[in-house]
């Protein structure tokens, strides 16, 4: 195999990282603060995120399928599945390389026929994706099982509208009523957005994902979280437009004088989604690049005219702020972080 450098890489942030979690683990007061590495780490390489947040001092990881778990055995750390577990999951469930999360009374039956161990258990606080109910967990469902981890997950935590925080505050307090009820040795409600919502909300163990990554799902919360992820792009080609030309797919942008542009090797197939389309921008030497014209599947076009020096090869970095980007284009952090593809080397610094 030939190994060929990638025109596209993200340059990540090992310190801010760590950063991030420190200042959640502060957050989160006297519970342990884990961390959600699924999607392969919100797209920035899950092996390389647990290894650094191993180091720091976390112990608890969470992914959301059997496969991310496999992939992260080799670590030896304890990882929880949160989808549970199908008839075809329970051979690497079996295995012991990671705990289910179970969420339905046919996977508590699974597991308890096979069996198995330690799990974790997902209760149904008013969301109403996974989880079973607090009144099944009154009537006995969970009667026997080894329960490590007894787990909710708020609905609306990142709002700020009367009707977002009532609806924490009863999840919570439903959450709350099932203490001491099962024999589970912990209780974990707060993602992100609930740390942020205070110490009430932490009991012994948080889940962060989006802020370990430089995501402020709260406003009081951004002042201590820090830019993990900088992506950079090569230039392909510089080249001169004409006054009254236009570049890119429908011809969205017409030069109104002649204006110098560069080519980069970046575009919605790497997760540069066609929101960007003129609004989007790089930077190069402190000069600021907007993307002219439509964003296409391998390409983004660049105004450069400022940029004397930028030439075919050079890199660009790609302007990546998670709220200033999600302001301008609509995605939401979430999206722009685990829509980052496999074609970027991925390096730590």
């Amino acid at each position: 195999m030939i190994d060929i450098p990638a025109p596209l890489r993200l340059r990540l942030d090992s310190e801010a990282l760590v950063h991030n979690w420190r200042a959640l683990d502060r957050l989160s007061g006297r519970a342990a603060c884990g961390a959600a590495v699924k999607a392969d780490g919100y797209g920035l390489g899950a092996t390389g995120v647990v290894e650094r947040l191993a180091a720091a001092g976390c112990r608890d990881f969470f992914v959301a399928t059997w496969s991310e778990a496999q992939a992260l055995a080799p670590l030896g750390l304890p990882v929880s599945v949160l989808h549970g577990v199908r008839p075809e999951d329970m051979p690497a469930a079996m295995a012991g390389f990671a705990r289910p999360v179970l969420n339905t009374a046919q996977q508590i039956a699974r597991w308890r026929e096979a069996g198995g161990g330690a799990c974790d258990v997902m209760v149904d606080t008013g969301m109403n994706r996974l989880g079973v109910s607090p009144d099944k967990v009154r009537g006995g469902l969970l009667d026997g099982l080894a329960i490590e981890t007894l787990m909710s997950h708020l609905a609306s935590a990142d709002e700020d509208t009367d009707a977002a925080r009532a609806m924490s505050e009863r999840q919570r307090a439903t959450f709350a009523e099932l203490t001491g009820v099962t024999g589970a040795r912990r209780m974990s409600l707060a993602n992100s957005a609930g740390i942020g919502l205070g110490t009430d909300y932490t009991f012994d163990l948080t889940r962060p994902g989006l802020a370990l990554y430089g995501g402020a799902p709260r406003a009081e919360m951004a002042a201590a979280i820090r830019q993990v992820v900088f992506p950079e792009a090569q230039v392909l080609q510089r080249r001169s437009v004409r006054a009254g030309e236009s570049v890119g797919y429908n011809a969205t942008w017409t030069a109104t004088e002649d204006t110098e542009v560069a080519v980069v090797n970046l575009g919605y197939a790497d997760g540069y989604r066609r929101a960007f389309s003129g609004v989007g921008s790089a930077s190069f030497r402190d000069h600021r690049l907007p993307v002219l014209g439509r964003v296409s599947m391998d390409l983004v076009i660049l105004q450069c005219s400022a940029s004397e020096g930028l030439e075919e090869e050079d890199w660009v970095g790609v302007s990546y702020d998670l709220a200033a980007q999600s302001t301008a284009t609509g995605l939401s952090a979430y999206e722009l972080l685990t829509g980052l593809g496999n074609r970027y080397a991925r390096s730590w610094v």
